[in-house]
C-alpha cells in the first residue's frame, strides 16, 4: 500500500513514457505514482488514462526549478489546474528557456572541439522539455564520456566549461504560481539544498509540504525533516525521483516510498483548496 510521489517521464527528461511509467508502477506493486515532470504538465493526460487502465492512482504534478542564494531549489506542485493561465504561461516560458539554454550549451561544446549536433539533442529529448541529461546522452553516444554523471562533471555541470546558467524563478515565485493554480506546493529534496533556515519563510509564502523521503536523503535527514514538517504543520511526501533507465541508473522506481495515508492527506488538502482534479 505504498506510493512513489516523485517521478519523471519523457514529458521532461525521463526515459519512459507516462504510460510505461504507470505500467511499471503497477508491475512493482505501487498503489499510486506521482508524475512530476520538470516544467511540464504534458504527460498528465496520458498518465491518468494509464492509471485507469492499470489500476494505479496517478497524482498529477510538476517540478519547478528555482534559484535562492545561488542554489537550486525545486518546488513540486501537486494537483495544479492544467489550464491555469499564469502557470501554463510560465511553463511555456521555462521550456523555451530550456531550449535556448540547450543551444548555448551545444555551441560551447562545439567551441571546445566536441562534435555534438543540436538536432540529435532535439531527437533525444523528443516531445519532452529539453534538459542537460539529453545533452549528456548525446555526449555519451559520441564517446566523449562514459556516463551521464561524467558528462556533468567534465562538461555541463555547474562550474564546468560548457555550463550555461538557466532562467529560474525564486522559490516564492514558484510557490505563488502553484498556489494560484489551486495546487499544493511542496519543497523537494531539501537535504540537497541545505537552506533549512529559510523553510519557515517559504511556509509564510504558501508552502504546504516537504519531501521528507528521497533517495538522496540519509536517515538523519529524514528524521530531521519529519520533525520539521510536524513543527510547521506541513504535509509529508516522498519519492524516488526516478528518471527511467539510463538516467540515474542506481535509482529504481519505488526505491523511496510513502504510505498511501500520505496520498490521502494530499487529497484532503486538494479538496480544501478546491483543486479542480
Amino acid at each position: 500500500m505504498d506510493a512513489d510521489l516523485h517521478t519523471h517521464t519523457t514529458a521532461s527528461d525521463g526515459t519512459l513514457t507516462p504510460d510505461k511509467q504507470v505500467q511499471l508502477a503497477r508491475d512493482i506493486g505501487l498503489m499510486a505514482i506521482g508524475i512530476t515532470d520538470h516544467d511540464s504538465l504534458n504527460g498528465i493526460t496520458e498518465a491518468l488514462a494509464a492509471g485507469e487502465r492499470y489500476g494505479v492512482e496517478v497524482v498529477p504534478g510538476v517540478e519547478l526549478s528555482t534559484d535562492c542564494q545561488g542554489r537550486e531549489v525545486h518546488i513540486l506542485g501537486y494537483y495544479p489546474e492544467r489550464e491555469a493561465p499564469e502557470l501554463t504561461g510560465m511553463l511555456d516560458k521555462l521550456r523555451e528557456a530550456r531550449r535556448s539554454r540547450g543551444k548555448l550549451i551545444v555551441d560551447k561544446l562545439v567551441s571546445l572541439g566536441l562534435q555534438i549536433e543540436l538536432e540529435r539533442v532535439w531527437e533525444i529529448a523528443g516531445a519532452g522539455a529539453i534538459g542537460r541529461p539529453h545533452i549528456a546522452q548525446a555526449l555519451e553516444e559520441k564517446g566523449y564520456v562514459r556516463s551521464i554523471k561524467e558528462a556533468f562533471e567534465r562538461y555541463i555541470g555547474s562550474g564546468a566549461p560548457a555550463y550555461v546558467p538557466r532562467f529560474k524563478l525564486s522559490p516564492e515565485d514558484a510557490i505563488t504560481l502553484v498556489t494560484r493554480a489551486r495546487g499544493i506546493p511542496v519543497l523537494a529534496h531539501p537535504g540537497l539544498v541545505d537552506l533549512d533556515a529559510l523553510i519557515p519563510d517559504w511556509v509564510k509564502a504558501g508552502l504546504k509540504g516537504i519531501e521528507v523521503f528521497h533517495t538522496d536523503h540519509n536517515q538523519a535527514q529524514e528524521t530531521r525533516y519529519a520533525r520539521l514538517a510536524e513543527n510547521l504543520g506541513l504535509l509529508v511526501t516522498g519519492g524516488s525521483d526516478y528518471h527511467g533507465p539510463g538516467r540515474k541508473t542506481t535509482v529504481g522506481l519505488g526505491d523511496r516510498r510513502v504510505p498511501m495515508d500520505n496520498v490521502t492527506r494530499l487529497k484532503q488538502v486538494k479538496q480544501e483548496l478546491n483543486c479542480r482534479y
